[in-house]
């Protein structure tokens, strides 16, 4: 192999890389088959025990006829057998089934279960995961997007589930639909988690953006997708003074640049005018004709959504105010505050 020259080698590595994605097209395929599999056994036992057919020595009874007619095949004990009638019944929603898909199973005889084309591209591994630690179909359906759209291992998966970025996503809708500037949904979070940066209680602004920085596979994976990095410290230029921002990053779906600002205290009204001098700098000086109107996002130690609610009243840049904490936070406490933060905007729009 030490003999090939530059074009042969290039040439192999052509090879390897059509092999590369024949496998994984070939893995996707068993993976999706697999996944229909365990959904349809699903429907028949759910729907066999729910017409009271069926009761747990029959479930019991199913599973040794497995073992018999396929001796050594793992996932068909009768554990495995109510995972999947949980999977089905997970998923057998309106959410996930359509009107037409729910019409052809009633005129179809009962053992016909169609399989809704979302739940097949997503791996049963992280199916399980999913179904251990939510419990809304909205909330399910969240999370088989983002693992659909961004790849997500399940390590990923885990990490997000664990931090609870359905909540802190939906809490960062909420706050930005109470501004003066739309977003995007699902595109910016509040709090931000950064539990991967193990940084001390009293760290300074130069400590969590050096953490950052070294962490920011990370960093990217918690702020979300489309992101690309374009520096840390980058100096602007306004009359015969230098600035510095924090860190710079430039969204594809959004097609302009986004700004995080990092303070490790409570928000403070000034931050935003500061916030607002580099967004403008930025669209006048690095902004490029085709690209959108900058973004600023002030990631703060904490904030009072009232004085954020006065700063924001006459704001007319593009501009998130969110927390940012460096330990995971208990989902119900961000569900709580999911629930007082919706209250609050309907109040205020009465």
């Amino acid at each position: 192999m030490n003999n090939l020259n530059k074009k042969q080698k290039t040439d192999f590595e052509g090879i390897i890389s059509l092999i590369s994605e024949a496998r994984n097209r070939a893995f996707q395929s068993v993976n999706a088959e697999l996944v229909s599999l365990y959904f349809r056994i699903g429907g028949i036992v759910s729907r066999k025990v729910e017409a009271g057919n069926w009761g747990d020595g029959t479930v019991d009874e199913l599973a040794e006829y497995i073992q018999a007619k396929y001796p050594g095949l793992k996932g068909f004990n009768r554990r495995g057998i109510y995972r999947m009638k949980q999977f089905y019944e997970a998923y057998a929603g309106p959410e996930f089934v359509s009107p037409l898909m729910a019409q052809i199973q009633r005129v179809e005889n009962e053992l016909l279960v169609l399989v809704p084309p979302v739940v097949t591209q997503v791996g049963w591994t992280h199916h399980l995961l999913i179904l251990s630690k939510t419990k809304t179909p909205q909330e399910k359906l969240f999370y088989i997007q983002q693992c659909i759209n961004d790849r997500l291992s399940k390590r990923e998966l885990e990490r997000q589930l664990n931090s609870a970025v359905y909540e802190r996503t939906s809490i960062g809708n909420k706050t930005a639909s109470s501004q003066s500037v739309s977003f995007p949904a699902e595109l910016f979070k509040d709090p931000y988690i950064f539990e991967f940066l193990d940084l001390p209680e009293g760290h300074s602004e130069h400590d969590l953006e050096a953490a950052l920085v070294h962490n920011l596979r990370q960093f990217i994976l918690e702020i979300g997708k489309g992101f690309a990095y374009m520096g840390n410290q980058h100096r602007i230029q306004v009359g015969n003074k230098d600035y510095y921002t924090d860190l710079l990053f430039y969204n594809r779906d959004l097609q302009c640049l986004v700004l995080f600002e990092l303070k490790v205290e409570e928000f403070a009204p000034e931050f935003l005018g500061k916030l607002n001098f580099y967004l403008e700098a930025l669209d006048r000086d690095v902004k490029r004709p085709h690209e959108n109107a900058s973004v600023g996002v002030l990631l703060c130690k904490g904030k009072d959504n009232e004085v954020v609610e006065y700063a924001m009243a006459r704001n007319t840049s593009p501009a998130m105010i969110a927390d940012y904490e460096t330990k995971l936070i208990p989902k119900d406490l961000l569900a709580s505050k999911l629930h007082q933060l919706a209250e609050q905007l309907t109040a205020g729009a009465e």
